[in-house]
C-alpha cells in the first residue's frame, strides 16, 4: 500500500505563501487520486482540494477556491498543494490523502484509505 509524507509546513504573515509536497512510496502513485484536507484544533478535519490521477480533474474547497491550487507530479511521485493569500483562519495541520480508485475524485475523509502524518501550517495575523 501507498505510504505518504508531507512536508513544506511552516509560519507564515498573513497573505503570505507556501507550497506543500507529499512524497508517495510503496505501490504505483499514478493509479491513485491524491487529496489534501486539514485540521485546526478542536474541529474535525476537514476537505481542502483534490486531483484524479492524471491531474485533468480537480475540486477545492469553497473556502480556498482561487487561493489555492493542487497539483501533481506522477514521474516524481509527488503532489503539491500551493497556497498564496493566506489568512489566519487556514490555520491548520494539513494531511495529504490517497485513494486507490484514481478515476473518482472524493471531497470527504471517508473516500480516502490513506493518510500521511501532516504538516503544521499557522499563518499569524
Amino acid at each position: 500500500q501507498v505510504q505518504l509524507v508531507e512536508s513544506g509546513g511552516g509560519l507564515v504573515q498573513t497573505g503570505g505563501s507556501l507550497r506543500l509536497s507529499c512524497a508517495a512510496s510503496g505501490d504505483t502513485f499514478s493509479v491513485y487520486t491524491m487529496g489534501w484536507f486539514r485540521q485546526a484544533p478542536g474541529k474535525g478535519r476537514e476537505f481542502v482540494a483534490a486531483i484524479n490521477w492524471n491531474g485533468h480533474t480537480t475540486h477545492y474547497s469553497d473556502s480556498v477556491k482561487g487561493r489555492f491550487t493542487i497539483s501533481r507530479d506522477n514521474p516524481q511521485n509527488t503532489v503539491h498543494l500551493q497556497m498564496k493569500n493566506l489568512r489566519p483562519e487556514d490555520t491548520a495541520n494539513y494531511f495529504c490523502a490517497a485513494d486507490r480508485d484514481g478515476s473518482v475524485v472524493g471531497i470527504t475523509t471517508a473516500d480516502y484509505a490513506h493518510w500521511g502524518q501532516g504538516t503544521q501550517v499557522t499563518v499569524s495575523s
